[in-house]
């Protein structure tokens, strides 16, 4: 059996309804989409990245002490972890800081990743999910 880490993207939201929602309520909308499924929303997502969980806990292990290593660490611990827009200036800045500690194979993750942060970023109401699962 190996452990893999597996990078998904919430690029898709919609709520069960038969109307469209007007451009004015879109503030309304994103609020709605916040509180989830108790409104009717279904998240759809893609698979982003999928990775070798040793190498990604060596990934980890490259960056220095500090929040953007304990919020990608925290995979390890609870098995699963969300990068949302509130974490986008964090890991952004620290992955660029850290890219001479990169492996290649790393750094392909980290240009699909700071891709991915700045897509979050012009649309906040998009997330990552990171999940670790045995196959």
């Amino acid at each position: 059996m190996t452990t893999k880490v597996f990078f998904y993207l919430l690029n898709e939201r919609f709520v069960e309804n038969d109307e469209q929602v007007p451009e004015q309520a879109k503030q309304v909308m994103y609020y709605s989409l916040a509180i989830g499924h108790h409104v009717g929303v279904i998240d759809c997502f893609k698979k982003l990245l999928v990775c070798d969980y040793d190498a990604y806990q060596r990934f980890v292990d490259s960056f220095p002490e500090g929040d953007a290593k304990r919020k990608f660490a925290g995979l390890m611990r609870f098995g699963e972890i969300v990068i949302d827009s509130s974490h986008v200036n964090l890991l952004a800045k620290a992955m660029d800081e850290n890219k001479a500690n990169f492996t290649p194979q790393h750094q392909e993750w980290v240009e699909i990743l700071m891709d991915t942060l700045a897509s979050i970023q012009r649309e906040p109401v998009m997330y990552i999910m990171v999940k670790r699962r045995d196959e």
